[in-house]
C-alpha cells in the first residue's frame, strides 16, 4: 500500500470501504457480508488525481470537429456496461471516463472554461462517466475586471469573482496569457507584465496580483491557476520568474501553502533567444521554486506523438499554426488552425501538432518537463500533467511514469532523439529515480492537496473510496531496471474503484457510474454584491448578445455535485 499523506510507502495492510468511503476495518461487521478483493503482491494506491487536462467545453468539441482524422485512432466498441467511443487526442466524452478508469484515474479538472460557454462544459462535464470533475472559470480577460482593475476596490473585485464563479458552476480562477487573450482580439499580444492590454489601463502584473488577492480573500480551494504571458516562446524563463516574484508579497489565507499554480510550467521554462538557440531553463525555474514556497506547478510534459494543441492563448495558436504551415495533415486541407473569441471574457486556438523525436526543439521540450520534476526537491508542490492534449493525450502517463522511475528509460530514449536533448538540457546528468511512494505524491497526492480535495489522494479514514490495484508481474525492487513493466502495469489496472464500485477490472469497464461536479461557492457580504448588481446588469444590457437571466448554469447540469463553500478572509 502505497499512501505518502498517510505514510504509507509499501506496508502491507487490509482497508475497509463501506458506501462510498475508506472506514476503519471495525467499522465492517458480519452483517455487511462484505465483497474481499485479495491484492495479495499487488500494488494499492489512491485513485488518480488529473488536474490540468482539457477534457470538456467549446475548444475541446472544436477539436474534435476540427480533427475527425483523430476519431479513427481509437474506436472503442459498445458493451453492457459502456457505450462506443472515438478519439486519440481529442476523445469523445464517455470514452474520456473509460480511458482514466483503465489508468486508475478517478478525478480530472477541465481547465478553462469561458463563463458564458459554463453550459456547455458542464454539458459535457455530465456525458463523461465514472470520474470526478470541476472546471476553472477563466477571469485574465474579462472585460468587467480589466475597465476597473486600477479603480475597482478589492472587495468589489471579490463581489464580481464570487458571483461569477458561482453563476458559470466554476471552481477556481484561471488566468490564461494575462490581458494577452483580449489584446489578441485586436491582432497584438503582451509580451512583458508591464504591458498595457489593448484599450485597457491594466496591466498582466496588475491582473496576477489583484486576482491573487481576490483569491486569498475568497478563500478558493485551488490558488490561482495561471498560464503564463509569453507562454511557448524562447527565453520565456525570464517573464516566468519575473511573475512568480510578482505574487511572493500577496499574503496566504490559512488554507494555502501557495499563492500561484504556474499550469504546465514545461512550456514557460525556455531560453535562448530563438529557434536556432532554444535550450531548456528548466534547472533555473525549479531552482526558484525549490528557494521559494508560494508557488506550486504541474509539468506539461511532452510526448512524441501526433495530438491536438488547444488553448484560450489564441495568440499563441497563431503563432504554432505559422510553425506548422508546411505541415499536411491531410491531402486537400494543408495545416489546420481554428480561432475563436467568446465576447468579454476570453478567445481559443485549436492546431493540430506533430511532437517528433529527431526535430532539435521538440526534444529539447521532451528533456525539459522530465528535468524539471527531477529537480524539485518538494514533491508536494508539483503534480504531473500533459496538458491534455497539448503536449499529448493523457493516456500516455504511463509512459511518463516510467521515465520518472528509470533513469534506463530515460536513457534509451534520449539515444533516440536528437542530440539537442542532450546538449541544450541537463537530462543526461539525472539519475534521479521516483520511488512507488514518490509517484504517488506527484500523480495524485499532491495535485489532490493543491485543489484542497480534501477526500481525494489518500487512503486514510473518511477519504472517498477511490482506489487503483496494479500489478507489475515483476518484484518491485526490479521496476527501475524493468521499465516496460512500469508502463505496462500504470497502462492497465487490475482494479479501479470509484466510491466504492468496482468500475473497472481485469481489463474492462464493468460499471459506469456518474461522478460528482465540484463546483464552489465563495460567501460575501450581501451589500458587496448589490454594490456591482447595477454594473453587472448594464455590462449585459449594451454588451452582452444573451440576457442576465439565461446566463448563469442551472442546477440541473449538475446531477451530482459537491458544493464547497469558502468563508471570506
Amino acid at each position: 500500500m502505497y499512501d505518502p499523506i498517510n505514510n504509507l510507502h509499501g506496508e502491507r495492510k487490509d482497508i475497509a470501504i463501506l458506501n462510498s468511503q475508506i472506514v476503519p476495518l471495525s467499522a465492517i461487521r458480519k452483517e455487511h457480508n462484505a465483497k474481499i478483493i485479495d491484492a495479495s503482491n499487488l500494488v494499492v494506491m489512491p485513485g488518480g488525481v488529473d488536474m490540468h487536462a482539457h477534457i470538456a467545453g467549446p475548444k475541446v468539441n472544436a477539436g474534435r470537429l476540427l480533427r475527425p482524422e483523430d476519431h479513427l485512432l481509437i474506436h472503442s466498441k459498445k458493451t453492457a456496461a459502456t457505450r462506443s467511443g472515438v478519439g486519440r487526442s481529442v476523445p469523445s466524452t464517455y470514452y474520456t471516463g473509460y480511458a482514466y478508469a483503465k489508468l486508475g484515474y478517478t478525478c480530472a479538472m477541465e481547465p478553462a472554461m469561458p463563463p458564458l460557454e459554463a453550459r456547455h462544459t458542464h454539458e459535457e462535464l455530465m456525458d463523461i462517466p465514472i470520474i470526478d470533475k470541476g472546471a476553472y472559470t477563466l477571469l485574465g480577460s474579462n472585460w468587467f475586471l480589466l475597465e476597473r482593475i486600477k479603480e475597482m476596490n478589492l472587495n468589489e473585485m471579490s463581489a464580481f469573482v464570487s458571483w461569477l464563479l458561482e453563476a458559470s458552476g466554476g471552481y477556481t480562477i484561471k488566468l490564461v496569457n494575462p490581458g494577452g487573450e483580449e489584446t489578441w482580439a485586436w491582432g497584438k499580444n503582451i509580451n512583458n507584465l508591464d504591458d498595457k492590454v489593448a484599450y485597457f489601463k491594466a496591466t498582466p502584473r496588475e491582473i496576477i496580483q489583484k486576482l491573487a488577492r481576490v483569491n486569498e480573500q475568497l478563500n478558493l480551494p485551488h490558488t490561482i491557476h495561471l498560464h503564463t504571458n509569453n507562454l511557448g516562446t524562447p527565453g520565456n524563463f525570464e517573464i516566468t520568474k519575473e511573475t512568480m516574484r510578482s505574487l511572493k508579497e500577496v499574503p496566504l489565507s490559512k488554507k494555502h501553502k501557495t499563492n500561484v499554480h504556474i499550469t504546465h510550467v514545461q512550456f514557460s521554462s525556455y531560453g535562448g533567444r530563438g529557434w536556432q538557440d532554444f535550450r531548456s531553463e528548466a534547472v533555473e525555474i525549479a531552482h526558484y521554486i525549490n528557494k521559494n514556497k508560494h508557488v506550486s506547478c504541474d509539468i506539461g510534459q511532452i510526448i512524441f506523438t501526433n495530438t491536438t494543441t488547444m488553448t484560450a492563448d489564441g495568440a499563441w495558436e497563431w503563432v504554432l499554426r505559422g510553425i506548422t504551415e508546411h505541415l499536411a495533415w491531410s491531402p486537400r486541407s494543408g495545416s489546420k488552425w481554428m480561432n475563436a473569441q467568446v465576447e468579454l471574457e476570453s478567445c481559443a486556438g485549436v492546431v493540430p501538432y506533430i511532437f517528433r523525436r529527431k526535430n532539435s526543439v521538440n526534444a529539447v521540450q521532451w528533456a525539459i518537463g522530465l528535468e524539471f520534476l527531477l529537480s524539485m526537491k518538494d514533491l508536494t508542490r508539483v503534480s504531473i500533467s500533459t496538458d491534455h492534449p497539448n503536449g499529448g493525450p493523457f493516456t500516455f502517463y504511463p509512459l511518463i511514469l516510467s521515465w520518472l522511475m528509470s533513469k534506463t528509460a530515460r536513457k534509451e530514449m534520449l539515444a533516440k532523439v536528437d542530440k539537442a536533448a542532450q546538449e541544450r538540457t541537463t537530462i543526461a546528468d539525472i539519475t534521479r529515480e521516483l520511488t512507488l511512494s514518490e509517484i504517488v505524491q506527484v500523480s495524485r497526492a499532491s495535485a489532490a492537496t493543491l485543489l484542497g480535495l480534501e477526500s481525494k489522494g489518500h487512503l486514510g479514514v473518511g477519504a472517498d473510496a477511490d482506489v487503483a490495484i496494479y500489478d507489475f508481474k515483476v518484484p518491485l525492487e526490479t521496476l527501475a531496471t524493468n521499465y516496460r513493466a512500469i508502463e505496462k502495469g500504470f497502462a492497465d489496472a487490475r482494479y479501479t474503484i470509484k466510491e466504492g464500485q468496482i468500475v473497472y477490472s481485469n481489463g474492462r469497464v464493468i460499471a459506469s457510474p456518474t461522478g460528482k461536479t465540484f463546483r464552489v461557492k465563495a460567501q460575501v457580504p450581501e451589500d458587496w454584491r448589490l454594490q456591482i448588481q447595477d454594473a453587472i446588469e448594464e455590462r449585459f444590457l449594451k454588451h452582452y448578445t444573451v440576457s442576465l437571466n439565461n446566463y448563469a448554469v442551472q442546477p440541473e447540469y449538475f446531477p451530482r455535485e459537491e458544493v464547497i463553500e469558502t468563508q471570506m478572509l
